[in-house]
């Protein structure tokens, strides 16, 4: 299976799944009729689906509604967003923090999408952060002036290209999304995790309740739908939230994601896992399929 960096991923975003993207598609039907991610956020499972022609149709929802504009752009009129952002790129070249901050001023105005990526091309980590007043207020990462305008064009219009006119755009809140799929899809969640999202943090995304989750969990399993989630896991010894409920029947992996930045930064070789959830809709197709040695599929 291709590894990450064939895959297109034209919005740089923390915490995306691209890294780990072949892996999580270890676990995916050979085909489906449509993937929903509720929680898309830079929707790498769906590219990376989609390059690899698993699924037919996708839906890509995110509560954060300037995430979904960009991405509407991506797909339906990459020309115009690729040319834009270049505009914005060369502009900054000489006076790249000045210019930053105002992008990021008018970006608080009139939330343009080209501003939108320009803005997660330079901040900090690529991670979207908003103050108490609503006004997205990360700083840029001076040591770097974001992807050369040929490479974003490159990104978008991949992107573009395995998306276009099979995608639904909205944003929504998650349960109204859940509440439309059907048999016919399989649903990826990535929503917030435990224990790194509060109701204070400055991240656009709100706080999922866990009981709220669980039961959102339990409907689907009751009308026998296909859904994998990645929700907590651990760096070291630290673990991140609580593990989703045994009475689920959902079948817990754990993935190796690599290094911890931060903990490498102190000195420490801690390496992070992330868990991952597949429903037993799932795992009855895979069983189905006869991959359940191929998957390796255990519970935890």
């Amino acid at each position: 299976m291709n590894g990450p960096c064939d895959v297109p991923q034209p919005i740089p975003y923390q915490g995306s799944k691209r890294q780990i993207a072949s892996t999580i598609l270890q676990y995916f039907p050979d085909d489906v009729s449509r993937l929903v991610e509720p929680f898309a956020g830079s929707a790498a499972i769906s590219i990376a689906v989609a390059a690899r022609r698993l699924a037919q149709r996708f839906w890509i929802n995110d509560a954060h509604t300037p995430l979904i504009d960009l991405w509407r752009e991506i797909i339906q009129r990459p020309d115009a967003l690729a040319e834009r952002y270049a505009d914005l790129w060369n502009d900054q070249l000489g006076r790249e923090r000045e210019y930053f901050n105002e992008v990021r001023d008018r970006f608080n105005e009139t939330h343009a999408p080209a501003d939108f990526l320009y803005l997660l091309a330079r901040c900090v980590k690529a991670a979207i952060r908003y103050n108490t007043n609503g006004k997205f207020n990360n700083t840029p990462d001076n040591r770097r002036k974001g992807a050369r305008p040929r490479e974003m064009r490159r990104r978008i219009f991949l992107a573009s290209t395995l998306l276009s006119n099979r995608t639904r755009l909205s944003s929504w809140d998650y349960r109204k999304v859940l509440n439309k799929c059907t048999r016919e899809d399989i649903v990826y969640m990535d929503p917030p995790y435990q224990g790194v999202c509060g109701n204070r943090d400055q991240r656009y995304l709100p706080k999922v309740d866990h009981d709220e989750l669980c039961n959102e969990l339990e409907n689907l399993n009751d009308l026998n739908i296909m859904f994998i989630v990645s929700y907590d896991g651990r760096t070291g010894t630290k673990t991140y939230g609580d593990p989703l409920p045994e009475s689920l029947g959902l079948t817990h992996l754990e993935i190796h994601a690599g290094r911890s930045t931060q903990a490498t930064l102190l000195g420490r070789n801690a390496i992070t896992y992330e868990s991952l959830y597949l429903s037993p809709a799932l795992t009855d197709s895979l069983q189905c399929d006869g991959r359940t040695n191929e998957c390796q599929l255990s519970l935890w």
